[in-house]
């Protein structure tokens, strides 16, 4: 069991809630679509309650105000990393950070196999020494827990009790995919589908 493993295959949006008049109440949708954990470093909301992961937008709204409140244009995204990217323009971490281009060492380093890999990597500082620290804590912790600990393991390595039920959200403009909540943790869960540990 591998605590930072980097998506296989680029971010499909499910779903497509629409109308919302602040970039947080989107924030149930972002949860399950980035299946809770940061996009760049994969911090998971099980480890760290404290340190919250929010809402992020790729696009600085700053910048571009027109894309504040486009869903495509929002991501799931730790305190840390959100800070260390600010207002720059990266490439985008769901086509980039992929399990084929993005490897976790032992020791915590990430290395990159491909440029727009290298870049983010560098951009957000995801090998500064505390980052580096951070995650090889959670592979030791993760690494102890499986060989001491399963109960626990399971619930570091496992999904949130509250998985947000998209089917009970109404967005003030409608859902451009509604097909998608059917895909949703929450649906994966009731039917029996969801995987103990991801």
């Amino acid at each position: 069991m591998i605590p930072f493993e980097y998506p296989e295959h680029p971010l499909v949006r499910r779903p497509g809630p629409q109308g919302y008049r602040q970039p947080a109440s989107f924030r149930p949708w972002l949860r399950d679509e980035f299946s809770f954990r940061c996009v760049y470093c994969l911090r998971r909301e099980q480890w760290d309650r404290a340190t919250s992961l929010d809402v992020e937008h790729f696009l600085p709204s700053r910048r571009f105000p027109n894309q504040r409140l486009a869903y495509e244009n929002l991501w799931f995204a730790c305190s840390r990393c959100n800070s260390a990217k600010g207002d720059r323009l990266i490439d985008d971490p769901s086509q980039a950070l992929l399990s084929h281009e993005v490897i976790v060492e032992n020791d915590g380093q990430i290395v990159g196999r491909s440029a727009e890999a290298r870049r983010i990597i560098q951009a957000l500082r995801l090998n500064s020494a505390e980052a580096i620290h951070y995650r090889r804590l959670w592979i030791e912790i993760i690494a102890m827990a499986k060989q001491f600990a399963p109960d626990l393991l399971l619930e570091l390595m496992g999904f949130p009790e509250d998985l947000p039920d998209l089917s009970q959200l109404r967005p003030p403009g409608g859902n451009t995919r509604p097909e998608g909540v059917a895909a949703s943790h929450h649906a994966r869960r009731r039917r029996g589908e969801l995987p103990a540990t991801y």
